[in-house]
C-alpha cells in the first residue's frame, strides 16, 4: 500500500500520518480546517526533530518524511487515489458514519476503509457503506510513532483477505497487530477505561488524592503513569465517550461514568488538550502539578 489517506489531523491522526510517511507511504492528511492541518504539520515536524535527536532518523530522512505528507481540506480529492483510508476523527458515530458514507462514494472500489475508533462498533460503521467486507478497525495507540500495538478489529462482514492485508501493513510499519472481536471497547479500552473510571471514583469518594492514587498505581503496579494522568493525556472527553459506549453496549453499572468525570468535561476541563484536568498542563508534561480544584 503506497497511497494512504488519513482523515483527521488531531493527536491520533497526525501520529498515524507521521508513521505511514516514515515508512515510505505517500500520505494525504485530510481535515476540515486548514489551521488544524497547519498545527498537525508543526506537531509532526517537532516529533521528527525528537527522532533526529535520538538518532532514530537523520535530518535528511525528516525532510523526506515531511515531503510525503500532503495536507488537504478536500475530502473527495484526498481519497480518490487511496489504497487504504484510515479515519481518525472524533469518537462520535454520527461524525464517523457521515465520513464513511462520503469516502465509500469517492474512494476507489479496491480501497480498504479503516477506522481508528477506540470503542465504536466496526460492524455498525461498515453498515453505512456498500463495501462492508472492506471495512476494518485499525486502533493505534498514543503516541503512534512510539507505541507498538495495533488492535485489528474485524467487523461481522470483514473479509479474511482484508484482515490479512491490514496485518501485513501493520507489521510493515513496525507495529505488532493483534486481532480482536467487535464488541464495545474491544480489548484495550474494555479493560483500561473501567480502571480509569474506578480511579476517578476513588478521588470522587475521597479515598485518596490525585497524586496518591497515581503513585499507588505507578509504584505498586509498575504502570508508567498513573490512571488520572493517563486520563488527562488521553483526553477526559474521550474517556467519557468510550465509557458511554461501553455502558450503552453492556448496560452494566460498572461502566457508568463517574459523575466527577461528567462534570469536568461539561466544565471544559478535558486534560492535556485543554490545559487542565486532574493536573495543570500549562507548564507542559515535565512540570505537572495537581489542578487547584484537587490540591489540598
Amino acid at each position: 500500500m503506497k497511497k494512504v489517506t488519513i482523515i483527521g489531523s488531531g493527536t491520533m491522526g497526525n501520529g498515524i500520518a507521521h508513521t505511514f510517511a516514515q515508512f515510505g507511504r505517500e500520505v494525504q492528511l485530510v481535515d476540515i480546517s486548514k489551521d488544524s492541518l497547519d498545527r498537525a504539520i508543526k506537531t509532526i515536524s517537532g516529533n521528527l526533530d525528537r527522532q533526529v535527536a535520538k538518532e532514530i532518523i537523520t535530518s535528511d530522512e525528516k525532510t523526506a518524511i515531511l515531503s510525503r505528507i500532503h495536507p488537504t481540506t478536500d475530502l473527495a480529492s484526498g481519497v480518490k487515489e487511496a489504497e487504504l483510508i484510515v479515519e481518525a476523527a472524533s469518537e462520535d458515530f454520527k461524525i464517523k458514519s457521515n465520513i464513511f458514507k462520503t469516502i465509500d462514494q469517492e474512494a476507489p472500489e479496491h480501497a480498504i476503509l479503516a477506522t481508528n475508533t477506540s470503542s465504536i462498533s466496526i460492524t455498525k460503521i461498515a453498515a453505512v457503506t456498500s463495501r462492508p467486507e472492506k471495512v476494518i478497525g485499525m486502533h493505534f495507540m498514543n503516541p503512534v510513532p512510539v507505541m507498538k500495538l495495533v488492535e485489528v478489529i474485524r467487523g461481522y462482514n470483514t473479509s479474511d483477505e482484508v484482515t490479512k492485508l491490514i496485518f501485513e501493513e501493520s507489521k510493515a510499519l513496525g507495529k505488532v497487530p493483534v486481532e480482536v472481536n467487535d464488541y464495545p471497547g474491544f480489548v484495550a479500552n474494555r479493560i483500561l477505561m473501567p480502571m480509569i473510571n474506578e480511579a476517578i471514583y476513588s478521588l470522587y469518594e475521597g479515598v485518596a488524592g490525585v497524586e496518591e492514587i497515581d503513585t499507588v498505581m505507578k509504584l505498586g503496579m509498575a504502570h508508567p503513569m498513573g490512571p488520572l494522568q493517563l486520563a488527562d493525556f488521553i483526553g477526559l472527553d474521550i474517556c467519557l465517550s468510550i465509557l458511554q459506549v461501553l455502558y450503552d453496549g453492556f448496560k452494566q453499572p460498572k461502566y457508568a461514568p463517574c459523575p466527577l468525570l461528567v462534570n469536568m468535561v461539561a466544565a471544559g476541563h478535558k486534560g492535556a488538550k485543554s490545559g487542565s484536568g486532574f493536573y495543570n498542563w500549562s507548564g507542559g508534561s515535565r512540570n505537572l502539578v495537581v489542578s487547584s480544584q484537587f490540591s489540598k
